[in-house]
């Protein structure tokens, strides 16, 4: 029966038994890389790319027998194996995998890889890198063209800088494999400063090492955790409710409007660390506590952008969920915007104290063509010094 052969080809040689399987075979499907190394092969050779054209040629001369797919790698490690299985199913692929790219960089550093976050960014350009690459003491990123270790060092460092976190980027450290089992193969360990420089060949992986701190559990902060100023922070309670109400997705963005010390950023980037979270804030002093919490939690997933929401919002990507807890008299012109903009299914979260926005934010989300639920809770404590309570706060939810 004719079968699909998929075979990793690691370094630049092909091994005597792949040669054999390829013998056996009426095409060869690889990329121009891999064409260089079999053109001794009788067979014809397809390119792999555009794939769909490659997906319609195999299945049409698969009838004739058996084709040989050639891969870097691993085809099941980020390679084109899913989409193979995909289109053709399980009965008629067969895998010879070889070592990955990742195995073998590793292998090069001389570093263990069973404790590592590995990521993808091809096809993530205009993604915030930070949130993703410093979210674990070792990312192992799989570049390409628009994503090159020179330019994830430059967009790593301009967030580090624009935070203030100087220690961060004194301590991180990014390895770089190019050319891997290649003859001109090259190492390069170096700082972020260093890589932010540096060229690159277009074959290459990225290791990033960051000595990340150790926190015991990802939410539950208290107010006296959090910078702040004169006690112009989130409640906790209200805080754990906001949260609920907001039922955050594990990834997309969420605009935090009127952030102030950010509590509800730096909690929401916790629990959910492949989201990415613009804080805006207008107040010079409100957004120092922000950059500051950001830093002490190492929140890099939280973006903070200085000016009002109506100057600022026109630059951010479309959210999925938004919360307004401050908006500086223009209620009306934000939800009206955040709506217009804001994901199917996705969600705003207005807090009211006064019963002016307690009764206005509701309607102004209907008007958006939203669906809107509200509900208020009030908080009361008791400790050392004795009870207190605080002003109910009305929790107010549109949907889309």
């Amino acid at each position: 029966m004719s079968e699909i052969m998929v075979l990793g080809i690691a370094g630049s040689s092909i091994q005597p038994f792949q040669a054999r399987i390829m013998e056996e075979c009426r095409l060869i499907v690889c990329g121009n890389r891999l064409a260089q190394q079999v053109v001794q092969n009788r067979q014809a050779i397809f390119p792999i790319t555009p794939l769909n054209e490659a997906l319609t040629k195999i299945e049409d001369e698969l009838s004739q027998g058996s084709i040989a797919v050639l891969a870097s790698g691993d085809p099941l490690f980020y390679g084109i194996g899913k989409r193979l299985l995909e289109h053709f199913g399980k009965e008629k692929v067969t895998f010879i995998p070889a070592l990955s790219s990742m195995q073998e960089a590793f292998a090069r550093f001389k570093i263990s890889w069973d404790d590592a976050t590995i990521i993808s960014l091809h096809g993530r350009a205009g993604k915030h890198l930070p949130g993703l690459l410093l979210n674990s003491t070792k990312t192992f990123v799989f570049t390409d063209k628009n994503n090159t270790p020179q330019a994830i060092a430059q967009q790593l460092l301009r967030y580090l800088e624009l935070i203030g976190d100087e220690p961060a980027r004194q301590s991180c450290v990014l390895h770089v494999a190019e050319n891997i089992g290649l003859p001109d193969e090259k190492i390069t360990t170096a700082s972020l400063g260093q890589v932010a420089i540096q060229e690159f060949g277009d074959l290459n992986v990225l290791l990033v090492e960051f000595p990340r701190q150790k926190r015991e559990g990802i939410f539950g902060l208290y107010e006296q955790d959090l910078a702040h100023s004169r006690g112009l922070i989130t409640k906790d309670e209200v805080r754990a409710a906001t949260l609920h109400r907001l039922c955050l997705p594990k990834s997309g963005i969420f605009w935090d409007i009127g952030g102030g010390s950010g509590s509800i950023s730096i909690e929401a980037a916790s629990l959910n660390p492949q989201l990415t979270v613009y804080t805006v804030e207008k107040k010079a002093e409100e957004l120092s506590n922000i950059k500051e919490n950001i830093c002490r939690y190492q929140s890099y997933n939280v973006v903070p952008i200085g000016g009002s929401a109506l100057q600022v919002l026109d630059d951010l990507p479309d959210p999925d969920r938004v919360f307004i807890g401050g908006s500086g008299g223009d209620l009306g012109k934000i939800i009206s915007v955040a709506a217009s903009r804001l994901a199917e299914n996705g969600r705003i979260v207005v807090n009211g104290v006064t019963s002016k926005t307690i009764e206005q934010a509701p309607q102004l989300m209907r008007k958006a063509g939203l669906q809107v639920e509200t509900s208020t809770i009030t908080v009361s404590r008791s400790g050392p010094d004795g009870p207190i309570s605080f002003n109910p706060i009305t929790i107010m939810v549109g949907r889309k």
